[in-house]
Parts: C-alpha cells; sequence; structure tokens
C-alpha cells in the first residue's frame, strides 16, 4: 500500500497566488507546504517597515477590482483603507495628471470645456490620418492622441520601460487610449481600490496562517527532497525555468529601485509621480507615506529603473509578443502534461496579472482542484 505523504500540496512560492491557494487548501482540509527562494512571504507584494513606514519594496502595488467576489475575499483577511491611484507625470520641469483627462487637457493646451478638449485632440490626430495600418508603437500612438501628449506623457516613459525606440516596439503594445472628459484623477475605474491597512504583509501573513512556510528555499537546489513530501506540486514560478529552457529562455523586462530615507515630512505630495522625460533614467518616483497618509516627520522614496533582465534579477514584466508568445505555447503544453504538477501566476502564465486578477486565478484553480 503506498505510504501517505507527510502535504497534499507543495506550493512554490509565497506570493500572492500560492498564498490564496494554501488558503483555500487550509480550508478544505488539506496540509501545506509553503517554500519560496526569498527570506520573506508576499512575493512582490512583499512590505518592509521602514521606521514606521510601510515600504513596498517590489515598486508600488495598489489593490482595485471591479469584481465582488474577489474583493469581499481580501476583506476577510485585512481592512483596506480609501487610498485612490492618482499619479502624477513630469516632464521638462511640468506636472500633469493621470489618467489623461480635463485636468491634463487644460495643463497641456489651457482647454477648459470638454468640447475645446475634443477639438484639440482631433485636430492633433488628423495629422496622422494617412497612417492607415501602423507599423510600430510610435505611428500607433500618434494615431491615437496626436504629437503633444506622445512627446511628454508616452514615448520617454515608454522607451524607458522597454529599453527600445517606440518605432522598434510593436503597434499592439498600445491598443487604444482612454481619454476622461471630465475632472477626474482616479486612474481606475474599478468600483473597489485601496491599500491594506499595515501593509501587504498582513493580507499574505493571514492568507499563510495555516500553512508550514519554509524561507530562503530553493525549490530547484532541494527539488527532489521536496517533491517527495508532497502528492501534488503548484508552481508559481518561470515556467522556461521548471523546465530546465528545454525550450529556450522566455525574455522578461526586470527593475531595480533605490531607496532613500529622507528627514522631510512631505518630499512630493504624492504617492506616485511618473518621469516621462527620456533623459531622467528612472521611470517613477514612489513616495511610501502616502499610500496610508502616514503623519511621520520623515519619509521614505524609491526610485524605480527599468533593467534588464539576466539570471540572478527579479522577472516583472513578460516580453509577450512574436517569438515569446510561440514558446510560451510550447512550455504551456508541457505543463498541461506534466504528472502532479499545477502552474499558476503570473510567472507559471507568463502574463502581467493584476493583484485582483492572481486572487481571482487562485481560487479558480483551488476550486476546480480541491473540491472535485
Amino acid at each position: 500500500m503506498k505510504a501517505k505523504k507527510a502535504y497534499d500540496y507543495l506550493i512554490v512560492g509565497a506570493g500572492l497566488f500560492g498564498s490564496v491557494f494554501a488558503r483555500e487548501a487550509h480550508e478544505a482540509g488539506k496540509r501545506c507546504l509553503v517554500v519560496d527562494r526569498r527570506d520573506h512571504a508576499g512575493g512582490n507584494v512583499y512590505c518592509e517597515n521602514v521606521d514606521g513606514i510601510h515600504v513596498h519594496k517590489y515598486g508600488a502595488h495598489i489593490f482595485h477590482t471591479d469584481n465582488k467576489a474577489v474583493w469581499d475575499y481580501v476583506n476577510r483577511f485585512v481592512t483596506f483603507n480609501r487610498y485612490t491611484n492618482s499619479p502624477v507625470a513630469r516632464y521638462g520641469g511640468r506636472l500633469y495628471n493621470l489618467p489623461f483627462n480635463m485636468n491634463t487637457f487644460y495643463q497641456l493646451w489651457g482647454t477648459t470645456t470638454p468640447e475645446e478638449a475634443k477639438v484639440k485632440i482631433e485636430e492633433q490626430r488628423a495629422a496622422y490620418a494617412h497612417i492607415t495600418e501602423p507599423a510600430n508603437l510610435e505611428e500607433q500612438a500618434l494615431k491615437l492622441c496626436g504629437r503633444d501628449i506622445y512627446e511628454r506623457l508616452i514615448k520617454g516613459y515608454t522607451e524607458k520601460q522597454w529599453g527600445r525606440p517606440c518605432t522598434e516596439l510593436p503597434a499592439f503594445i498600445i491598443r487604444r487610449l482612454p481619454f476622461r472628459f471630465t475632472f477626474d484623477n482616479n486612474y481606475f475605474n474599478d468600483a473597489y481600490q485601496g491599500i491594506p491597512i499595515g501593509g501587504y504583509n498582513v493580507l499574505t501573513d493571514a492568507l499563510l496562517q495555516s500553512a508550514d512556510v519554509r524561507l530562503g528555499t530553493d525549490y530547484f537546489t532541494h527539488k527532489a527532497e521536496l517533491d517527495a513530501v508532497a502528492e501534488k506540486v503548484i508552481f508559481t514560478g518561470c515556467i522556461d525555468e521548471f523546465f530546465g529552457y528545454r525550450l529556450g529562455h522566455l525574455e522578461y523586462r526586470s527593475l531595480r529601485f533605490e531607496e532613500e530615507r529622507l528627514e522631510t515630512a512631505n518630499f512630493q505630495g504624492n504617492a506616485v509621480v511618473n518621469y516621462t522625460d527620456r533623459k531622467v533614467p528612472y521611470t517613477r518616483v514612489i513616495e511610501h507615506k502616502h499610500f496610508e497618509f502616514g503623519t511621520q516627520p520623515h519619509t521614505v522614496i524609491t526610485r524605480e529603473y527599468p533593467d534588464n533582465f539576466a539570471p540572478g534579477k527579479e522577472p516583472y514584466y513578460p516580453v509577450n509578443h512574436g517569438r515569446n508568445t510561440l514558446l510560451y505555447e510550447d512550455y504551456r503544453r508541457l505543463a498541461q502534461n506534466s504528472c502532479n504538477v499545477l502552474f499558476g501566476g503570473r510567472l507559471a502564465q507568463y502574463t502581467y496579472a493584476d493583484m485582483d486578477d492572481t486572487v481571482a486565478s487562485a481560487l479558480e484553480l483551488a476550486r476546480q482542484e480541491i473540491t472535485r
């Protein structure tokens, strides 16, 4: 008779996807071991307490969703504040509100009514009406919004983000550009939005409360030992790494962060300021205390720099077009045929996923897997 293993599930990755799955498995009476190569849980939503300020160590994370079921789910574990994401763009020493709305149009052109703004946008777009099939991102953006918005608020930021000129980026990266003809700086249209009071660690710690967690543990270094203790594996890391890159390497973009504590109560007056000028090497500055309306006499800022991905760096954004899309499909077929291994999360699914989509995806996998 086959001996029962110590755990029902080995979950590789203590990020949001793995944490939600672990919680659902526990509530179904399953035993989980969660491992992560980092020395902390939470994945990229991890926050570090720096003298009372919860610093988003891997970039700004604002929870937003129009999925009430997901919102109700996360609110079981943590209380959210009323933070509303209203980033500001800085170009050439001037500030512009985002997303593109009546405040932005006034800052660009001095227009004061929706009709004036619409006329100005159409006037700018008309100069590129001859572009019928945009050959690259630059042509696509110019056709959608015209020269001013593209040059000041899109071009430099995008080129820094992807590490390539807009003329070398595919047009489909910008499928559309939403314009709001109201004075509304709320970046998201979703019904629910906020930051967990106390930071995201409160959420992930609650989700992982009943799981066994081993941090600083590299799955691939201890693969045979770890696989032996569980009936099934939930893998949330890079799918190409799981298969030993046997089909080739998928491409990613990485980020690096430059953190600084300042002895001032308020550095920039906003949680997120995007730097859209190509001459500025970073894409944005995050002032973390504003996510939770902090009143500390000091502040902590993080400058965020796009970076080429290489071994040893964190993969943040998939470069999912062309060769990579085809290569991922080949890996996905391998994954479907993997015995006792299930794949989930942004790295295993080679996708950019908002936090609510990650939670929903983990809940769905748990529903399919655990309750069947």
